[in-house]
């Protein structure tokens, strides 16, 4: 990982002696100049605030889905959802993601990634606090697909704001901000009912209340807008210019994205249908947020450990197998005793949902270079997110038309067999810019 990582930079502060050696004396001066200057030019409490905002950007990039699912009985009662619709509902995150993620690299090269991720923020925020109030199935869907727009650029652009703001740390920070985003899909699943009940048991106080956090996200990253070294593809201290790369001819960049599609397929129809899972097979409500929770909650250690592994081995898919393996074991246990293993099952499926923070670090080392990281990101993101739309909707027409859960789970197994085939090719050690994915 580390040789991966020495060669995403074009040219860095600090570069190696030996790289150096082989300079013009005046050229090394020149390079030595310009290192120190950007060095010095990059204050030692702007880096600390990247991360900061990284984190709280991070912990806003799921609450939307989760606190949704777990009153999504009540807002069917409230809008007059059929089961279809409902389905239809949980299939907007992953087409919105993939659909607005494509517009993240070119946003980033006109404004800049932290101007795109505060913005991404504020969209956050108002879509938070408008969806709840609006009238109408229509109105609400309009309103949740402004928030998942901006959940949509700030998914693709995290990746490319640690390769940008920590080159040298992309494992570690990597599984920070995985560990963010677990945590916030957590909590949202944990407290949003009992949230909802304490205050006063309002389904739309309870969806608006996350729109909190998301404007104490818009806070870090004003200054970090303001720092236009990130525009045109440049970042403080490194400069991620390089090669085009043409993603789509790379085997391993499809491999990657039609990975991240299923996992995203597996994890928004868990966020969407596992309480209502649950409350079906009689367990309350509640208890059924809190075991969501659970599932969720479980890739928060996971998130920050699962990164830090995958980057010391060469071949990340025995890890893959490892994910899928526990997802077709969660799937069995729901088929045949949802309720009374029902604690067993959330722990298997909050493991086999860790191949997101796999993917995710995988994305960062498939390319040498950061022009390479950022349009592989957006590619695999935006291709994946699109390949997962008819999979939540599929489990909701599924539903309405069986009347269980027996069809509905059949087919999540039935889709973690090709992720475990996808997930292993995705891990073989290669780099896009090798498999003619280069152009001259």
């Amino acid at each position: 990982m580390a040789d991966d990582e020495s060669q995403t930079m074009t040219a860095a502060p600090g570069r190696p002696a030996a790289d150096r050696s082989r300079m013009p004396e005046k050229s090394r001066a020149t390079a030595a100049q310009a290192g120190t200057a950007t060095e010095q030019a990059v204050p030692g409490w702007l880096t600390r605030l990247a991360v900061v905002g990284l984190v709280l950007a991070a912990l806003n990039l799921r609450p939307a889905i989760p606190s949704l699912g777990a009153l999504l009985q009540e807002v069917r009662a409230g809008l007059g959802m059929s089961g279809s619709v409902a389905g239809l509902l949980t299939s907007v995150p992953p087409l919105c993601f993939g659909v607005f993620g494509i517009a993240a690299p070119r946003l980033s090269r006109r404004w800049g990634p932290g101007a795109v991720v505060c913005a991404g923020m504020a969209a956050i925020a108002a879509g938070l606090l408008i969806r709840p109030f609006v009238g109408g199935t229509a109105a609400f869907l309009a309103t949740s697909a402004l928030a998942l727009a901006g959940i949509a650029v700030s998914n693709v652009l995290m990746p490319v704001i640690v390769k940008r703001w920590f080159p040298d740390r992309v494992g570690p920070m990597t599984g920070l901000y995985s560990m963010a985003v677990a945590l916030g899909t957590a909590l949202a699943a944990a407290v949003t009912v009992p949230m909802t009940e304490a205050l006063g048991g309002s389904w739309r106080i309870g969806l608006a209340v996350w729109a909190l956090l998301a404007v104490l996200a818009v806070l870090p990253w004003l200054p970090l807008a303001r720092d236009r070294s990130g525009t045109a593809g440049e970042a403080p201290g490194v400069r991620l210019d390089g090669p085009a790369v043409r993603i789509t001819r790379s085997p391993t960049a499809w491999a990657l994205a039609c990975f991240f599609g299923l996992q995203a397929t597996a994890a928004y129809i868990t966020m969407g249908w596992l309480p209502q899972i649950f409350r079906d097979a009689g367990v309350p409500a509640s208890t059924a947020g809190v075991l969501l929770a659970v599932t969720m909650g479980l890739g928060v250690p996971l998130s920050f450990v699962l990164p830090r592994i995958a980057a010391r081995v060469r071949h990340q898919g025995p890890i893959a197998l490892t994910l899928g393996a526990c997802g077709l074991s969660g799937y069995a246990g729901l088929y045949f005793a949802p309720a009374a293993g029902a604690w067993a099952w959330a722990l298997l499926l909050g493991v086999s949902n860790c191949a997101f923070p796999l993917v995710l670090t995988l994305i960062g080392m498939r390319s040498r270079t950061g022009a390479g990281v950022v349009r592989l990101s957006a590619f695999v993101q935006s291709a994946g997110y699109l390949i997962s739309i008819p999979g939540p909707l599929l489990v909701g027409v599924l539903y309405q038309h069986s009347g269980g859960w027996e069809l509905p789970i059949a087919l999540m197994a039935g889709l973690m067999l090709p992720q475990l085939a996808l997930g292993f090719l995705a891990g073989r050690n290669r780099v896009v810019e090798d498999e003619h994915g280069v152009l001259a």
